[in-house]
């Protein structure tokens, strides 16, 4: 029997997935998992693909079982199960062979085990998969990072399984060691911000519009055939006809009001702080679904909370979609600011115009404002910043003042919205040519000496603060 072209060690829902991908795309895939009993059972149930799998349960077996230069992805929870993997196989590889996180991982782990590879011959993969469970199995988006040699092996069968936009492969060869789990990371980011926005729309037609859940999502069915066209409005109007078979009510409104997160939103807050960028769209997801878990303090804090709110009129739809449409560019553009700047910091030369390019297809943030920020990374960005670019400003002048007046009926009412309000804020601290940041050098200066920059001079100066 012919070895076979790749191995998959997981075989979790991700794992399982690009497995069946792999073999559906005609490749000879070998396949193992620590818990060997789940083995025999998924090959069994691959029925027509059955052809070609080659199902291991040694350790060793599996290895042998691949051809040489080899190619195993591990589809196994980041972190210490990854090194412990990385220890225990890499005794029996040769020279070439090529080890493949596709997992969520922390890229400053993924950085530091490229490291270790360094001298051995062995090669060290990080790869960022976006798509769930469907996507792995019918065409992810994928993000790579490491050598070329791992890529040129890696390459076609990347290309062959991936989402398909227009015909290109949205995968590609991003950077060296952490470029890909980076770009993934900051993908997801940009996810949490578009989730909350959706979600801050949902709440004020909910709750003062006093829309039902199929209503708010038939709006959100309209604006997918629009400008506003995205997976994530498509899945929001999806899961709002959604009915409870148990209650026969909505199913959204029979879920608890508590969200989860996993940990690449809050990296990607992490890291642009260190690199001194902004993500305030993606601070205020992460900062709403961390108070969305004090469900029992917020409560009776409803009740003990004296009334400010003011009477407003319930923002129209044409301005709902132009709020959400200006958010989503600034949301975009304050995540493409961190990756570039990141890029800047490690040397990773990343094609803003390839990640947008790959993310058309097959990835959660796939939309149509993706081709848009394409064109507007190929024809060059004033200052670096997309919401310079031409087509940009002319949007945002149109749905910029939606964005206010939705964002100041919220504040009237009560109405929480914080990731659409730090988007307003953002965008009216890039417009203000004269900020206050003189008055923080003054108290910094006056309290510790920190000096400052002057308009009519060089250097570093202080200020004549008197006996105060």
């Amino acid at each position: 029997m012919a070895k076979a072209d790749i191995g998959v060690y997981g075989l979790g829902t991700m794992g399982s997935a690009l497995a069946l991908n792999l073999a559906d795309n005609g490749f000879q895939v070998a396949v193992t998992n620590r818990e060997t009993d789940w083995i025999e059972s998924f090959v069994a149930e691959a029925q027509d693909l059955q052809g070609n799998l080659v199902a291991k349960h040694d350790l060793q077996d599996f290895v042998d079982a691949i051809q040489t230069p080899r190619t195993i992805l591990f589809m196994i929870p980041s972190g210490a199960p990854m090194d412990a993997m990385i220890e225990t196989i890499s005794p029996l590889l040769s020279e070439g062979d090529t080890i493949i996180d596709g997992g969520n991982a922390d890229f400053n782990e993924t950085i530091r085990r490229s490291k270790t590879f360094a001298g051995t011959g062995l090669h060290f993969v990080g790869m960022g998969v976006s798509g769930g469970e469907k996507g792995a199995r019918f065409g992810p988006s994928m993000m790579v990072g490491g050598t070329d040699h791992s890529w040129s092996q890696l390459r076609p069968m990347a290309e062959a399984i991936a989402a398909k936009f227009e015909g290109n492969p949205c995968v590609a060869h991003l950077g060296p060691d952490g470029a890909g789990h980076f770009v993934k990371t900051v993908h997801n980011g940009i996810e949490y911000a578009d989730m909350q926005m959706i979600a801050e729309i949902y709440g004020m037609l909910r709750d003062q519009g006093g829309q039902d859940a199929a209503a708010i999502g038939a709006v959100f069915g309209d604006w997918n055939t629009g400008p506003l066209q995205s997976y994530l409005i498509e899945a929001s109007s999806a899961a709002l006809h959604a009915i409870d078979e148990k209650t026969k009510q909505p199913v959204v409104d029979v879920i608890l009001d508590k969200a989860g997160s996993k940990g690449t939103g809050r990296w990607t807050l992490i890291e642009a702080l260190k690199l001194g960028q902004s993500a305030s769209t993606i601070e205020a997801a992460m900062g709403a679904r961390s108070w969305s878990s004090e469900k029992e303090m917020r409560s009776e804090a409803e009740t003990l909370l004296a009334e400010t709110t003011q009477a407003a009129s319930v923002p129209s739809l044409s301005d709902l979609h132009d709020a959400m449409q200006a958010g989503r560019i600034l949301g975009h553009a304050q995540g493409f600011r961190v990756l570039q700047a990141a890029s800047d910091a490690f040397e990773w030369a990343l094609d803003m115009s390839k990640i947008a390019e790959i993310w058309r297809a097959g990835c959660i943030i796939r939309s149509a404002l993706l081709d848009e920020l394409m064109d507007a990374f190929q024809n060059g960005l004033p200052h670096g910043h997309l919401i310079l670019a031409p087509a940009m400003r002319e949007t945002l002048a149109k749905t910029v003042p939606a964005l206010r007046r939705v964002v100041a009926a919220a504040a009237l009412s009560g109405q929480p919205m914080p990731a659409l309000s730090a988007a307003l804020v953002w965008y009216d601290t890039m417009a203000l040519g004269r900020g206050t940041a003189n008055m923080i050098q003054a108290q910094r200066d006056f309290f510790g000496h920190h000096g400052f920059a002057r308009i009519d001079a060089t250097g570093k100066h202080h200020g004549d603060w008197g006996e105060a």
